[in-house]
């Protein structure tokens, strides 16, 4: 499978930390889009899937995939015309993960789940990605899945699924969430309250999570990503509305 990874390298266009960074994914040297052109599942039997890093763990910067520029670049996210960073909440830094996105997904705004109760959030399906080594942006993982939370962020439905490297040196223990907490004690209860508290800061209230803040097991996310890769097919196809998203690659 690494043959196949190493073939994704970065383009960076512009200066970290300003409105006009971005961070441009190529195949073999052609530019693709990291939303539409890069494979969810890295392998036949679907159980290795590739992640793209927007954020690297304990960075602040908040990095994402631009839904509406051409080839849908990594850029930071602007609000109110300023450039928007996590806060440090104690006693964490910055991003406590690597987080980032699942290509070729989407949370469908149009489409309330019945569990959540709430929409999704028109955006590629969320990751957690806790293995020891930091990624950097645009990176691609290649990746198992262990578990899902379904946090509810201002009312839409917004997953988290959690996620370990193929590489790393406790993939092979780690198969589904109740071996996150036997081998990294503590860190789901972490994530939990991060987000739960990161926008704090901003002046916004505490986020809420379904479930009672429960991480469902690994069956459970790969219906969830199953469920948002065929919403991404009815997005590319014609099926929903755009929401202003650029599928032209």
């Amino acid at each position: 499978m690494s043959s196949s990874f190493s073939k994704y390298t970065q383009r960076l266009v512009g200066t970290p930390n300003t409105p006009d960074f971005r961070v441009f994914i190529e195949e073999n040297g052609k530019p693709i889009s990291p939303f539409h052109d890069v494979p969810l599942y890295a392998n036949a039997e679907k159980t290795v899937l590739n992640m793209i890093v927007e954020v690297p763990r304990w960075t602040n910067a908040k990095m994402e995939i631009s839904k509406e520029e051409l080839l849908n670049p990594i850029k930071q996210d602007v609000k109110k015309g300023r450039l928007r960073y996590v806060r440090n909440c104690f006693p964490h830094h910055g991003y406590i993960w690597n987080y980032g996105a699942f290509p070729q997904t989407w949370e469908d705004p149009n489409h309330l789940h019945p569990e959540t109760k709430a929409k999704g959030d028109n955006d590629p399906l969320d990751v957690c990605e806790i293995g020891e080594a930091v990624g950097y942006v645009g990176q691609i993982k290649q990746v198992k899945v262990l578990g899902v939370m379904a946090l509810l962020d201002e009312g839409e439905t917004d997953w988290k699924v959690i996620v370990i490297d193929i590489n790393d040196p406790l993939e092979s223990r780690l198969h589904d969430v109740e071996d996150v907490e036997k081998h990294l004690p503590g860190l789901i209860r972490a994530t939990n309250e991060w987000f739960r508290i990161y926008k704090i800061p901003d002046g916004k209230p505490e986020n809420t999570f379904a479930f009672s803040g429960e991480c469902k097991n690994k069956k459970y996310a790969m219906e969830i990503i199953q469920e948002c890769s065929e919403s991404w097919d009815r997005l590319i196809s014609g099926g929903s509305d755009l929401r202003g998203i650029n599928w032209n690659v």
